[in-house]
């Protein structure tokens, strides 16, 4: 029994190793880092160099290296190429992240202190909307990040916080980088009013419809013209009633839903 528990701890440290291991050479790199660097069996090149603004180091027999938005692993890949051209044999190089420079991360809109915030190393979307206060009640679930510098070939990324709260894991979260902008949209609503339980305005999100809208606010009465029901929408500055509007139909933010009373 000893040794199964034993060996269930070891087992659980060597997956959280795993875990904060990765999460380093995921991180990038810029400028005011300060990287230890290692070559194996050669101490004399051990060196510890603080990233300067042009995104450069300095390293002992290749000079100069531009490491600006590298991952760990991509700074190491390119010093280990580095030295393979006409210096070591087979170099095994390590690279460990010893102080991260302050990034700085805006977050605005549906948050409880939106502003300017600090983060060192890896931080991830829940954690600044966290720090930030949580979210407002009027908050939707749509999140816009826009990066100073396109990550993946992207400047610019969508989340909805719905699927990515209801996968609960941080291995699905995003992470967040130097610069990058934070946007919480605020929700869609729509006004159901007339003959329904709860009369009010409701947060929608994409594809909610006419009868999901209705169900939200309390279901049909019993006095209820259920085949009589409006949406009433602006298009282009201009009011439209859609008449005995189906209960399918995908609504959009600002609809008015209207349950006419049946005399009949």
């Amino acid at each position: 029994m000893r040794k199964i528990f034993a060996a269930g701890i070891f087992l659980l440290l060597m997956l959280q190793a795993v875990t904060v291991f990765g999460a380093n050479l995921s991180y990038r790199v810029g400028e005011g880092d300060l990287l230890l660097i290692k070559v194996y069996d050669m101490d004399d090149l051990t060196t510890t160099v603080r990233v300067d603004a042009d995104g450069q180091i300095g390293f002992p027999l290749i000079g100069q290296v531009n490491v600006d938005g590298l991952t760990i692993q991509q700074v190491r890949d390119r010093i280990s190429a580095e030295l393979a051209d006409g210096y070591l044999v087979n170099p095994q190089v390590s690279v460990l992240v010893q102080e991260y420079r302050s990034n700085k991360i805006v977050i605005i809109g549906e948050v409880v202190r939106p502003g300017l915030y600090e983060l060192q190393g890896k931080m991830s979307l829940l954690e600044l909307i966290s720090r930030a206060g949580g979210l407002t009640p009027n908050a939707g679930t749509l999140v816009t990040i826009r990066h100073e510098k396109p990550i993946e070939g992207r400047t610019e990324i969508q989340v909805d916080l719905s699927e990515l709260m209801g996968k609960q894991s941080s291995e699905v979260d995003v992470v967040l980088v130097n610069n990058d902008n934070v946007f919480v949209e605020k929700a869609g609503l729509v006004y159901v009013t007339g003959e329904v339980g709860k009369p009010d305005a409701y947060k929608i999100k994409e594809g909610t419809t006419v009868i999901k809208a209705i169900t939200m606010a309390g279901g049909f009465s019993k006095l209820a013209a259920k085949n009589k029901v409006k949406l009433v929408r602006v298009v282009e500055g201009k009011e439209k009633v859609f008449e005995r509007v189906s209960m399918n139909k995908v609504v959009e933010p600002d609809d008015v839903i209207v349950v006419p009373e049946s005399f009949f």
